[in-house]
């Protein structure tokens, strides 16, 4: 049986709605003239839309522009949005208009209705709940969309990205820790180097993911400024004076975060220089990420012929033909996600530039990669932290015969000797394929004694 079909209006005439629907004419329009992939909306973008229109009727409230029994019913459904209790609500496809005009509309349309069902109205009757005389009052999507996905990154990053990054950071601390005793061969231009501790070698990865986090921290401080109250171009018009200030203030009391206005509303419409920054820290991190996996993919290449110093868990079989064979999956699935934000980094500085005159028309391409890049990071970090990292142990004879077999000890010899005398040394003893000790004696270029005096690995860390 058909559906039961509504008709709902809107400046461009009448449109059929499945009746069971919340979403009025505009988001019809939209779902009917973009059916483009599947990439709708995110769920975050959702919950911000509530976190937002919840701030703008309690603003408009105060200042008298709508009255409590119409404000407590819109507040009502924008709970139900924040709740994600209506998120089935929300079709739309990210690939829409640049300014996110059909996704507000969306929220506008599904709060109106919504809060005309709590009125005991007619759903798509826009009264006593009007989308945009009520809903979207003081407001313009040109303002409401870059609010929203300042709200959404920052509540994400707090709730997910920055505590995988901790879990990251404790654990590489753990294995600076646990192995700062044991003495491994460096390697430069992944050729032999001279050595240092497995520690060390940790420390740096540490020393990176902490900057990583810093960096995070401080592009995410921009994303405190919002663009609400410009409405259409920056300059405010149909919003009261202070409505920017009392919207920050009623929406800091839903979230953990200190939401202030823009500090220039024209920049907050017509750039998201704010949101390029901070998909640029994405980015470094990602970077990071990458040096730090490929060094673990081949100090555990092997196992018995590659390097073979650290070992991984062995989580399920690596091969449908080589029986035994363990791959480093949660390595291979982090680093194709660091990827996939280095690319999704790049359409957003692509996006980023393009802000034409008062309006970057590009929004909901940048907020659909940056929500992208978070969730990916936070999921993979986790992942790889708690399938991969946790169970890392060292292999202490393969370390021990690379760093005793290494040419570049004779680096130590070079205050006593020379630099031209080691690297004869060092010569004799690859084409010769015998010691560094067997060569020097050879060459007669240092005593027994003098040479176990000084290349001791132990005296070069």
């Amino acid at each position: 049986m058909a559906n039961k079909k509504r008709t709902e209006t809107d400046s461009l005439g009448t449109k059929k709605i499945d009746s069971h629907r919340l979403w009025g004419a505009q988001t019809q329009r939209s779902l009917e003239n973009f059916k483009i992939s599947n990439n709708i909306m995110p769920t975050e973008i959702v919950k911000a839309l509530g976190l937002q229109k919840k701030a703008s009727v309690l603003a408009n409230h105060s200042l008298g522009l709508i009255n409590k029994r119409l404000s407590n019913a819109i507040s009502k459904a924008c709970d139900n949005i924040i709740n994600l209790n209506l998120i089935d609500e929300f079709p739309l496809s990210v690939w829409q208009t640049g300014s996110g005009t059909q996704t507000n509309m969306n929220a506008n349309e599904v709060i109106s209705n919504y809060a005309i069902k709590i009125l005991k109205g007619k759903v798509g009757s826009k009264f006593p709940v009007h989308p945009n005389d009520h809903v979207n009052l003081s407001q313009s999507s040109n303002d409401t969309f870059p609010t929203i996905m300042h709200i959404a990154v920052n509540e994400l990053t707090d709730i997910k990205l920055i505590p995988s990054i901790k879990k990251l950071i404790n654990e590489l601390r753990k294995k600076t820790k646990s192995y700062s005793k044991t003495i491994k061969i460096g390697r430069t231009h992944t050729q032999d180097a001279t050595p240092l501790t497995m520690g060390d070698e940790f420390s740096g990865y540490l020393q990176q993911i902490e900057s990583n986090l810093e960096r995070i921290k401080l592009s995410k401080k921009e994303l405190h400024y919002l663009a609400q109250g410009g409405t259409a171009v920056g300059s405010g018009i149909n919003a009261p004076k202070n409505f920017d200030k009392i919207f920050c203030k009623f929406l800091n009391k839903f979230t953990k975060n200190k939401y202030k206005p823009a500090k220039n509303k024209f920049e907050a419409i017509a750039t998201h220089d704010s949101l390029v920054y901070f998909s640029s820290s994405l980015n470094t991190l990602a970077v990071s990420l990458l040096k730090i996996l490929n060094d673990l993919r081949f100090l555990s290449s092997g196992p018995r012929s590659g390097l073979g110093e650290i070992n991984i868990p062995t989580n399920e079989p690596g091969s449908s033909i080589m029986p035994g064979k363990v791959n480093p999956t949660q390595i291979e699935a982090l680093s194709m996600i660091c990827c996939q934000v280095m690319g999704n980094n790049l359409a957003v500085s692509q996006a980023g530039s393009q802000g034409h005159f008062e309006l970057n028309a590009f929004k909901p391409v940048i907020i659909f990669n940056v929500i992208n890049s978070i969730n990916l990071l936070s999921d993979g970090i986790s992942s790889f932290c708690n399938n991969c990292l946790k169970g890392i142990t060292i292999n202490k004879i393969n370390i021990k015969k690379h760093l005793n077999n290494s040419l570049m000890l004779v680096t130590a010899l070079n205050k006593h000797i020379g630099y031209d005398n080691s690297a004869k040394i060092a010569k004799k003893a690859y084409i010769e394929n015998i010691s560094l000790k067997e060569a020097a004696l050879k060459l007669d270029l240092i005593s027994e004694k003098q040479f176990d005096k000084i290349v001791d690995p132990k005296k070069m860390i």
